[in-house]
């Protein structure tokens, strides 16, 4: 298990940015852990913790990386997606269904429960589907995408927008095999999703109270024969940081969608960024042991745990809290 003084981040000067894409592997183990599919990572100023979801293992958990304290919660179901609630709860996206879900204490240790309440199911007459990756916009509506199950992979999952005032809304996005890359630009008004199959990031205009899109566009293309993209976070200038599955590695966008910076150095499905930490200025990125055979395993076994640096200078956005007040 990792104990506090294990792992430190890069110090300011140690990495620049560059004026061309370059491939830099300063990516540092910073929290072993075994997830058997980690996926998105996001920072909690008010616990001062890391957090995430092992989407197969089912279950929650939180870390600090100051005082090395974790806590993991168990739930019924595979949770694809998450975020934080006004009020101090969270809203899960588990595989069928949205809750809210209710913390004794965020700041506790060691294995916890946390008390459901359902909110709505997703897709109930679709087998073949399940939640996947999501967050919420800067209005504080949940967006999240489905994603196909089935061996065959067909598109045919879909996003949408969860709001107490509203409901659940599909937004009028192109069906997709595997929903991810959900973020919105630092005014909210652009939208940014993929099909992680096509290899393409897309963005669209975005309308929050309307859950309206338009203007449907590609933002880049992977090009990497490795590299397929995954979970992604905007930061404090707008460019977009993009994991990429496969090739162990963030690439971070200009919001032109021109490549920036390459972090690689991390097990080779990494799965999910994001930015944060007490003075805003980490890098954190979760990995997975899925869809490792017995010898990819041995030759990267720190597969499942978390990955980051400290970037020269803050970049982190806040994440918006769901608007979970009454209506």
């Amino acid at each position: 298990m990792f104990r506090p003084g294990n792992f430190s981040f890069l110090r300011d000067g140690d990495i620049s940015v560059p004026s061309e894409a370059l491939s830099v592997n300063n990516l540092q183990l910073a929290h072993a852990h075994s997830a058997t599919l980690g996926e998105g990572i996001q920072w909690h100023g008010a616990s001062r913790r890391w957090w995430w979801t092992d989407i197969e293992g089912a279950q929650l958990h939180a870390w600090s990386a100051d005082t090395g304290a974790a806590l993991s919660c168990r739930l019924p179901d595979r949770l694809g997606c998450f975020a934080h609630t006004r009020s101090g709860k969270l809203i899960l996206g588990l595989a069928k269904r949205l809750c809210l879900g209710s913390l004794t204490d965020p700041l506790a240790q060691g294995a916890i429960n946390m008390a459901l309440q359902q909110l709505a199911a997703v897709d109930p007459a679709e087998s073949r589907t399940r939640v996947n990756d999501g967050r919420c916009d800067r209005r504080g509506y949940f967006v999240f995408g489905t994603m196909n199950e089935a061996p065959e992979r067909r598109p045919i999952g879909s996003f949408y927008q969860y709001s107490l005032k509203h409901g659940l809304r599909r937004l009028a996005l192109p069906a997709v095999a595997i929903a991810n890359s959900v973020c919105f630009s630092l005014d909210g008004r652009t939208m940014y999703f993929c099909d992680t199959l096509s290899r393409v990031i897309q963005q669209c205009d975005y309308d929050a109270e309307a859950a309206q899109v338009s203007n449907i566009r590609p933002f880049v293309a992977v090009s990497d024969p490795h590299a397929w993209p995954d979970g992604s976070a905007i930061d404090a200038e707008g460019c977009l940081w993009n994991a990429q599955w496969g090739a162990g590695q963030v690439v971070r966008y200009s919001p032109a969608g021109e490549l920036l910076q390459r972090f690689g150095g991390a097990a080779p499905h990494s799965s999910c960024p994001a930015l944060g930490g007490p003075n805003g200025d980490e890098l954190m990125l979760t990995t997975a042991r899925a869809d490792l055979n017995r010898e990819a395993l041995a030759a990267a076994p720190q597969s499942g745990s978390l990955f980051g640096l400290r970037l020269p200078q803050p970049l982190a956005v806040t994440e918006t809290l769901f608007d979970d007040e009454p209506v």
